[in-house]
């Protein structure tokens, strides 16, 4: 049987295309962790809230008076997802609610219910900081009929230090698979090239120019790239919707815009991998002399 002749561009890529998308799916699923991460920690945010209590004596137009003024406040949560910002709490329903969560009932030996009305407010992302905490505390502190602010200390600081510790080991994380995917890639195709070393001094042999060689050279390693993205971005989605239908209240923290915007990058860089890593291998040969060859 004749030996099928060789033909320039025409090296095994199946070894390529499966490193590509192991690593670009790994990758892409630090990206989607991020973004769910990011999600839940927004829904956090926004739930955290300032409690307002208010004095024993107040009136219920008092009490209508300290909300419109609570209304006013540029740090109060306004979006379309939360339309009822703040919520008011009677005494009687704070009991409850501590009774339930303590199975203790105070009143029992108190006599009275110490408890005073409030109002819980939400506060807008910005602010979740510390030290603007602190200053709408103060804040809120002087209306007028308001007996004291509180809200949960520290919390702020200790949920924005972790999440940063977190975005910096999905980072890193990231970034060491993207320098292992290029190298990775970089061999391999160094190796698939190797095998065509001769054919490629023929051309150059003949006339052809480095561009007419480079051509089928990178054309298949811009395929190589978007086979891989195609497939890493494929098991992305097909792992994301199997979590989602498997994982209860996973559904309210998939933003899919930017989602669809992650396997639009993660494909882009497989295809930019690809022809990269081919275009560098290829110089290689390229300028090598002829004794190098062998």
């Amino acid at each position: 049987m004749p030996k099928k002749k060789k033909k320039i561009g025409s090296y095994p890529n199946a070894m390529i295309v499966m490193s590509l998308t192991a690593a670009l799916f790994l990758i892409g699923f630090c990206g989607l962790l991020v973004i769910q991460s990011k999600k839940l920690v927004s829904i956090i945010r926004q739930n955290i809230e300032v409690r307002v209590f208010i004095e024993k004596a107040e009136t219920k137009a008092g009490q209508d008076s300290i909300l419109t003024v609570l209304k006013s406040k540029p740090y109060v949560l306004n979006t379309p997802e939360t339309p009822n910002p703040i919520t008011y709490v009677s005494k009687e329903e704070a009991a409850k609610e501590f009774i339930e969560g303590t199975k203790e009932d105070f009143t029992a030996f108190l006599g009275e219910n110490p408890l005073r009305d409030s109002y819980r407010v939400k506060i807008g992302e910005d602010y979740f900081e510390e030290s603007k905490l602190q200053l709408i505390k103060k804040d809120l502190e002087k209306i007028k009929g308001v007996y004291e602010v509180v809200y949960q200390e520290d919390l702020a600081d200790n949920i924005n230090r972790n999440v940063t510790k977190i975005y910096a080991v999905l980072a890193s994380f990231a970034l060491i698979m993207l320098i292992i995917i290029v190298l990775l890639v970089n061999n391999t195709i160094k190796l698939a090239i190797y095998s065509q070393r001769f054919l490629i001094r023929s051309m150059q042999l003949v006339g052809a120019t480095n561009g007419f060689i480079q051509r089928p050279y990178i054309l298949r390693g811009a395929m190589q790239g978007t086979i891989g993205g195609v497939l890493a971005g494929g098991l992305l989605i097909g792992l994301q919707q199997l979590a989602v239908r498997n994982v209860e209240g996973l559904a309210m923290l998939q933003e899919y815009d930017k989602i669809v915007i992650l396997v639009a990058v993660v494909l882009a860089l497989g295809i930019l991998i690809g022809i990269a890593s081919t275009y560098q291998s290829l110089a290689r040969y390229l300028r090598m002399a002829l004794d190098d060859l062998y």
